[in-house]
C-alpha cells in the first residue's frame, strides 16, 4: 500500500509542474552564469577603460571608497588629466561636443563625454588639436572601441599593432589596443610623428591612413570636414547664455 501511494506521488499531476519548475530553475541558473561570465570577460578586456573619468566624477563629492582615492587614482597617471577636465572651465565645451557626437553617431553621451575628455588630455600631452583627434576617431571607428578592420587596424583610432608594438608595449602589449584611453594616446602619438615627417596636417592624415599617393587627399578632406563641424559645435557652445545665476534666484532673494 505504501509503495503504491509513493509510486502514485511521482506519477501524479504534480510531477509535470515539478519538472517544469526544475527546468525553469536550471535555465535561470544558466542565464545567471552566462551573464556573470560575460561581465567578467568585459571587465578583464576593458579594465581601466574609463576609470580616470569615472573616478574624477566622484572626487568633487568625496564619494570615492576608502583606499580608492589614495591608491588607484594616484596609480593612474592619466587620472590627473581626467580630474582636471572635470574641474576645467571648458567642461561646457566637453558637454556640447559629447551631446553632438552622441546624437550624430548614436552612442551613449556618457561614453562620448569620456572620450572627448581623453582626447583633450591626449591633445594636451601630444600638443595636438583635440578636435583633430576626435575627428579621426569619428571617421575611423564612429566611436566603436572594439572596431577592427580586415587590415588589422583596431580600436577607436584604428591602430595597427604590428606596426607599432613598441608604443603599445608601454601600456602592456597588443591587447591594450582596445582600451579607449590607450588607443587614443597611441593614435595621437602616431599622428604627431607623421606631422613631424610631413610638415602638414593633410600629409600627416594621408600617411595615417596609408594613402600618401592619393593626389586628392580624400581622407584628409573627410577628417578636416568633421573637425570643422566639431569647431562649429564649440563656437555655438560659447554663445549659449549662462543660466546658473538665474536658476539660483529664489523668491526670498527678491
Amino acid at each position: 500500500m505504501l509503495a503504491k501511494s509513493t509510486r502514485n506521488l511521482f506519477q501524479g499531476p504534480h510531477v509535470g509542474r515539478f519538472r517544469q519548475w526544475i527546468r525553469n530553475l536550471v535555465s535561470l541558473l544558466v542565464l545567471i552564469a552566462s551573464l556573470t561570465a560575460l561581465v567578467l570577460i568585459m571587465r578583464d578586456q576593458y579594465r581601466g577603460a574609463f576609470d580616470g573619468a569615472v573616478l574624477a566624477q566622484f572626487l568633487p563629492f568625496g564619494l570615492l571608497p576608502a583606499g580608492k582615492a589614495g591608491a588607484d587614482v594616484n596609480a593612474d597617471p592619466n587620472a590627473d588629466e581626467a580630474r582636471r577636465a572635470v574641474g576645467d572651465p571648458n567642461e561646457g565645451r566637453y558637454r556640447a561636443l559629447a551631446e553632438f557626437l552622441a546624437k550624430r553617431y548614436r552612442v551613449s553621451q556618457d561614453v562620448t563625454f569620456d572620450l572627448v575628455t581623453f582626447a583633450h588630455a591626449a591633445g594636451h600631452q601630444r600638443e595636438l588639436d583635440p578636435l583633430l583627434i576626435i575627428a579621426i576617431i569619428a571617421v575611423e571607428s564612429r566611436f566603436n572601441p572594439i572596431a577592427e578592420s580586415v587590415a588589422g587596424a583596431k580600436g577607436l583610432m584604428q591602430v595597427i599593432p604590428k606596426y607599432h608594438p613598441e608604443k603599445l608595449e608601454e601600456f602592456g602589449g597588443e591587447q591594450a589596443v582596445f582600451d579607449p584611453q590607450t588607443n587614443i594616446l597611441v593614435g595621437s602619438q602616431i599622428l604627431k610623428e607623421y606631422l613631424g615627417r610631413t610638415g602638414s596636417v593633410n600629409g600627416a592624415l594621408q600617411m595615417y591612413v596609408g594613402a600618401v599617393n592619393d593626389g586628392e587627399d580624400a581622407y584628409a578632406a573627410k577628417v578636416i570636414s568633421e573637425k570643422q563641424r566639431l569647431q562649429q559645435v564649440v563656437n555655438q557652445s560659447k554663445r549659449k547664455p549662462v543660466r546658473v545665476a538665474q536658476a539660483s534666484q529664489s523668491p526670498l532673494a527678491q
